[in-house]
């Protein structure tokens, strides 16, 4: 097949671009920027979402589109990439004969009240509504995500400390899934996709701060009602359905020791 994998440079694009080329498919990395290094058994070409430039092009005679897409923006700076983007993407695609979009998307996003979730349900349902065959997987946080949170607090000497549980996934494992998903065809909302256990974030922090052997205080952050509530029922944990699998938390720490990435690369 060939595939187009948009936001092909981050985290996880990179991920589904080098899980789709080991399968032999003939694979296009959309963004604006090429990757750097080179995706091994891909081709570059450069778009932008925002404003549509150069999709028509980098869309011809493609089979189907993974639908990578990330931004450092919140809430409503998030939609012009996010939503948007999203229909610049599918309005080409119509246009160019694509038959399949996969899209991802993030487990709790209709229980937690988070401005940034709130632009993720509006971009799910431009895909539910557009003109291409779809399908749509949800996941859990990545644990680029939380080693980034913590390192970020962690010159304060502090780490969050809360109850809630979170279920972080390596990439790594969601790339296989997506790729199993666009060669399966459209076939709508597909099981979520988690790490392998759900673990208190307070649980996590402690693991991350032995791992990188810092000493800190971890701390209780204040939480709104709703979003406390919400996570503390455990929203951001996908139900029994769910595809569980790659290394834990503390497993990937030890494969990844001090690695720190950006926020628009290590969102999800």
């Amino acid at each position: 097949m060939r595939i187009a994998v948009v936001g092909g440079t981050g985290v996880l694009g990179r991920a589904v671009v080098a899980q789709l080329a080991e399968r032999r498919h003939d694979v296009r990395v959309l963004s604006r920027s090429a990757p750097a290094p080179a995706a091994l058994g891909a081709s570059h070409h450069r778009v932008d979402v925002v404003t549509g430039d150069g999709l028509r092009d980098a869309l011809g005679c493609v089979d189907a589109v993974v639908d990578a897409t990330n931004t450092a923006g919140s809430g409503r700076k998030a939609a012009p990439v996010l939503v948007d983007g999203c229909r610049h993407l599918l309005d080409a695609e119509a246009a160019e004969g694509v038959e399949h979009h996969l899209a991802i998307s993030i487990v709790g996003i209709d229980a937690v009240p988070f401005s940034y979730y709130r632009t993720k349900l509006a971009q799910e349902a431009v895909v539910e509504q557009g003109p291409v065959a779809w399908s749509l997987v949800r996941a859990t946080q990545f644990h680029q995500l939380l080693d980034l949170v913590f390192t970020t607090t962690a010159p304060a000497w502090i780490l969050p400390a809360m109850s809630f549980p979170l279920a972080p996934v390596d990439p790594r494992f969601l790339a296989q899934v997506l790729a199993d998903g666009v060669e399966a065809g459209a076939r709508g909302r597909l099981p979520a996709v988690a790490g392998p256990t759900a673990q208190p974030l307070d649980e996590l922090a402690r693991a991350w701060g032995q791992a990188r052997a810092r000493r800190t205080l971890r701390v209780k952050l204040p939480l709104k009602g709703a979003v406390r509530r919400a996570l503390a029922a455990g929203a951001l944990v996908p139900d029994d359905e769910a595809v569980r699998g790659g290394p834990g938390f503390e497993a990937w720490l030890r494969e990844h020791p001090g690695r720190q990435l950006s926020v628009a690369r290590a969102r999800t």
